[in-house]
């Protein structure tokens, strides 16, 4: 959808400005030699080399700044006066992170805002919204708040990096201390997991316990793998997600904890202890003590509960044009195998549920290119567009913010068809 495409323009204006220097009166030249042979001291020679030289700075001045984009992608933001949620376009630059408003489906030519990086302080994971994990925070020097919200934990701690990165860009020694993956842990003396247990035990401030569900199977009171290594890190226990992965499989090794569920159960077994514990989302775990599984057979499962039980695929924003309004609006979907469904979320809303969502089984996907829109798409139209067909000819148009995104989404959608 948002796809820049100066680059390959600059490269052929400087093609072409290269073509009319190599010509002067009818003659060629390509070298150094060649060029002392043209007649100098003539105004129009020194215009001509002057107005070619602004030229090529003018472009690699272009070209600078397009090369400056570290990332850029959809983010929610909070409103600074209302505090709700809007998805913002965001590209982050060498010193700055720039936000961008939607006009139907397309980026604003200027920003709507920007984040000056310099003295910034970033927070992830950030805690501060139950029920929003995934949110980074960002303070700047002067004390402004900014909560940024991604649509996965490793889309939320790959902006986090590359902001952090930006931040401390002039300060080397920073940028290899950030970047250094520490070998080994050892917990503070001061410190015994029968503390940590209590603290995640805390109603207030401890580990939120939610059902969740895998392979068919609920598991009561339960937390995912990468909800505890967000605690910890939080609770400042540790300073990295290596740390709290090692600190998580010390917890499951004194029977504090214990896997359920296929995926951390196999784990488990891993005779490696820094394996053994899985910084993920779908990776499920609960307090030894407290061990309650509620088994439900696929057949009596609720049908709405069933759709949503099957194992994340891929997951992202993408932008959903409505059946009704035949408007643009910036939505998180979901893509789930076994059993096979598509579910689309609107991220600006606190509740996780699904505002809609369909079956795989018997679909069509295509991409559309940009010069052959149909005639029941409307409004702004970027590209990257492709169609989903279900079998009861409910026909969706998406895009996707590049090519290579659009190209990925369908292949995954095509296998599960």
């Amino acid at each position: 959808m948002f796809n820049f495409c100066l680059t390959s323009r600059i490269r052929e204006g400087k093609v072409r400005a290269g073509k009319r220097r190599h010509r002067e009166g009818g003659r060629s030249w390509r070298n150094q030699s060649s060029l002392k042979t043209l007649r100098r001291g003539t105004v129009g020679n020194c215009l001509y080399v002057l107005q070619h030289t602004l030229n090529f700075l003018y472009l690699a001045a272009r070209m600078q700044d397009v090369s400056g984009i570290l990332k850029e992608g959809f983010l929610v933001k909070r409103g600074h006066i209302v505090h709700n949620w809007k998805a913002r376009w965001f590209v982050l630059l060498q010193d700055k992170l720039l936000y961008y408003k939607l006009d139907g489906s397309r980026k604003e030519s200027s920003p709507k805002g920007r984040i000056i990086l310099d003295g910034c302080t970033i927070t992830c994971p950030c805690l501060e919204y139950e029920n929003r994990p995934l949110v980074i925070k960002l303070k700047t020097k002067t004390n402004t708040e900014y909560f940024l919200e991604s649509c996965s934990r490793e889309e939320r701690d790959s902006w986090a990096l590359d902001i952090t990165g930006a931040i401390h860009a002039g300060h080397p020694v920073q940028v290899q201390q950030l970047h250094r993956m520490k070998n080994s842990f050892k917990l503070p003396s001061n410190i015994s997991l029968n503390h940590i247990v209590d603290k995640m035990h805390d109603n207030s401030n401890g580990i939120k316990l939610t059902p969740n569900m895998e392979q068919g199977n609920t598991y009561k009171e339960s937390f995912t793998g990468s909800a505890l290594v967000d605690w910890l890190i939080s609770s400042n226990f540790v300073a990295s997600r290596y740390e709290a992965m090692t600190l998580a499989s010390m917890l499951m090794e004194e029977n504090f904890t214990k896997p359920v569920g296929a995926r951390s159960t196999e784990a488990m077994r891993n005779g490696d202890l820094a394996e053994q514990f899985l910084d993920d989302s779908t990776a499920l775990y609960t307090f030894a003590e407290s061990y309650k599984r509620k088994l439900s057979s696929r057949e009596e499962l609720h049908p709405h509960i069933l759709e949503l039980s099957g194992t994340i695929v891929k997951q992202g924003y993408l932008v959903k044009q409505g059946h009704k309004r035949k408007n643009w609006k910036v939505r998180r979907f979901v893509l789930r195998a076994d059993p096979a469904f598509l579910h689309y979320y609107d991220p600006t809303k606190e509740e996780n549920k699904p505002v809609g969502g369909f079956s795989l089984r018997g679909c069509l996907v295509s991409a559309l290119e940009d010069n052959g829109v149909p005639s029941g798409v409307k409004g702004n139209v970027q590209g990257n567009l492709f169609k989903i067909i279900t079998k009861n000819d409910i026909h969706y148009y998406i895009q996707a913010s590049s090519k290579a995104e659009r190209a990925q989404w369908i292949e995954a959608i095509k296998r599960l068809t």
